[in-house]
């Protein structure tokens, strides 16, 4: 369907959240050290909205936000894992845990470090974080 791009498929560790998500074989991961993302060590690539659709799950999702309440940070009710999320950078789009991917569509991962400790400045200063979820 998205010339370029693979479809992924991926879900919580129970199996009772399950998405898929159209994005490159080659994923450009951001590892970021805000507080949260430490805690969690969350490391996400960021996709468009209209490249990920929730196959299943949506009554077992609950969020959780602080600070700004931008980020909507999702996880499932049953096992604790958050596949996927809504970043404060990129609301208008998803950020993939590359490790809840199902095994089979990725090539290689890039991982590049993102200084969340200094969030505004860094969002700023970033060249192409802010495109990553348009179409």
């Amino acid at each position: 369907e998205y010339r370029g791009l693979v479809k992924h498929t991926g879900g919580c560790h129970c199996g009772a959240v399950r998405f898929e998500v159209w994005a490159s074989a080659e994923l450009h991961v951001f590892n970021c050290n805000c507080s949260i993302c430490t805690k969690k060590q969350n490391r996400h690539f960021i996709v468009p909205a209209s490249r990920f659709k929730l196959l299943k799950g949506a009554d077992n999702l609950t969020t959780y936000t602080f600070n700004t309440h931008r980020a909507q940070h999702t996880f499932c009710k049953t096992c604790g894992v958050q596949s996927f999320y809504t970043p404060r950078s990129n609301p208008d789009g998803y950020g993939i845990a590359p490790h809840c991917l199902d095994d089979g569509t990725v090539q290689t991962i890039v991982t590049e470090d993102i200084n969340g400790k200094e969030w505004e400045k860094a969002v700023k200063e970033h060249k192409t974080i802010r495109d990553m979820s348009k179409p």
